[in-house]
C-alpha cells in the first residue's frame, strides 16, 4: 500500500513540476499585448527614410499547435505620416507635399518557430520565428492647411472628384500582407516576451493621397479637359491648394503648371513596416502520464 501511495504521489509532483515538459505540458496558445513604432514606404518616401515613425498599438490571440507551428488573429493600430520636406530630391522637396493616417489593421497570420518553444522549459524557452499572412486596414489621410485638418480623399486633388482619364475616388479600406521575423523568449510559465519587425505589403496606392499625376486646374485646363479645382466665391478652393502645394514654395511656377506631370508613381503600391515588442500570457494544460 505504501508504494502505491508514493507512486501516486510521484506522479501528482511531476504533473505540476515548475517546469513545462514536454511530455506534461501542453502549450494550447497566448494571449498578448503588443507596442511600437510604424513607419510608411511609398511616393513620398521613395529612399526608405526612416525620418518619422508613428506609434503602434495590437492585440493578438495566437492558438498553438504543437511546438512549431501557430496562428495568429491581431487588431492594431498605427499612426503613419511621412513629407516630402525630408527628402534629398530637388524634384520632391518642390512638390511639398505630406500626410498623415490612422490605420486600423485586422489580420490573421501564421507563425513558424525555428525551434521548439515549450515556456518555462530550460532548453526549449527561446525561438526565432518568421510569420506570413493576410489583413484588411483602413486608412483615411490628412494634413494640415494653414493650422486646420484637412481630409485629403473627399476634395480629389488627382482628379477623381471630375473622373479625370477615368479616376475614381479610392476607398478607406485595403488589403495588406504582413510578413516578418521574430524572437520570442520564455519568462516563465505564464508570461512570454517578443520583439518582431513586419512589413505591410498593401493593394492602395493612397495610404499618402498621392499616385498619378497632376489632373488640370486654371493653368492647363483644356476644351476636352476642364478645370476640376474652380475657384469659388473667396478665391482658390481648398482641393486647388491640397493638390499642389509646390505653390507654397514657388507661387508663380507650381509643378502643376505643366499638364499631366507626374505627381506620384502608380506602378508601386504603399506599403508600411511595424516593429512592436510583445508581452503575452500562456494558456495551457497539463497532461498526467498514466501510472501503471
Amino acid at each position: 500500500m505504501k508504494r502505491i501511495l508514493l507512486v501516486k504521489a510521484f506522479v501528482f509532483f511531476s504533473c505540476v513540476h515548475i517546469y513545462a515538459q514536454e511530455d506534461g505540458y501542453i502549450h494550447q496558445g497566448e494571449f498578448g499585448i503588443t507596442a511600437g513604432a510604424a513607419h510608411y514606404f511609398g511616393d513620398l518616401n521613395t529612399r526608405t527614410g526612416l525620418q518619422r515613425p508613428g506609434s503602434a498599438l495590437g492585440l493578438f490571440f495566437r492558438k498553438q499547435y504543437g511546438n512549431y507551428v501557430g496562428l495568429r488573429i491581431a487588431g492594431r493600430y498605427a499612426q503613419l505620416s511621412y513629407s516630402d520636406s525630408y527628402n534629398n530630391n530637388e524634384y520632391q522637396r518642390k512638390r511639398n507635399l505630406s500626410f498623415h493616417s490612422n490605420i486600423f489593421e485586422l489580420g490573421i497570420q501564421g507563425d513558424f518557430n525555428f525551434f521548439r518553444f515549450i515556456p518555462n522549459d530550460p532548453i526549449d524557452h527561446f525561438t526565432p520565428y518568421v510569420t506570413l499572412g493576410v489583413g484588411m486596414f483602413t486608412y483615411d489621410p490628412y494634413d494640415f492647411y494653414k493650422g486646420d485638418k484637412v481630409y485629403l480623399r473627399p476634395l480629389g486633388t488627382e482628379g477623381q472628384a471630375g473622373g479625370y482619364l477615368g479616376r475614381k475616388e479610392y476607398g478607406t479600406m485595403a488589403l495588406c500582407i504582413p510578413f516578418g521575423i521574430g524572437i520570442k523568449y520564455s519568462i516563465n510559465a505564464k508570461y512570454n516576451l517578443s520583439f518582431e519587425v513586419t512589413h505591410r505589403f498593401t493593394s492602395t496606392d493612397y495610404l499618402d493621397d498621392v499616385s498619378t499625376t497632376y489632373a488640370p486646374n486654371k493653368f492647363t485646363a483644356t476644351p476636352g479637359n476642364p478645370n476640376l479645382f474652380p475657384d469659388g466665391p473667396n478665391g482658390p478652393s481648398l482641393a486647388y491648394y491640397m493638390q499642389d502645394r509646390s505653390i507654397e514654395i514657388d507661387p508663380n511656377n507650381p509643378l502643376s503648371n505643366t499638364a499631366g506631370r507626374q505627381r506620384g508613381w502608380s506602378k508601386q503600391k504603399d506599403q508600411y513596416i511595424i516593429a512592436e515588442i510583445g508581452l503575452s500570457v500562456n494558456i495551457g494544460t497539463y497532461k498526467c502520464p498514466t501510472a501503471n
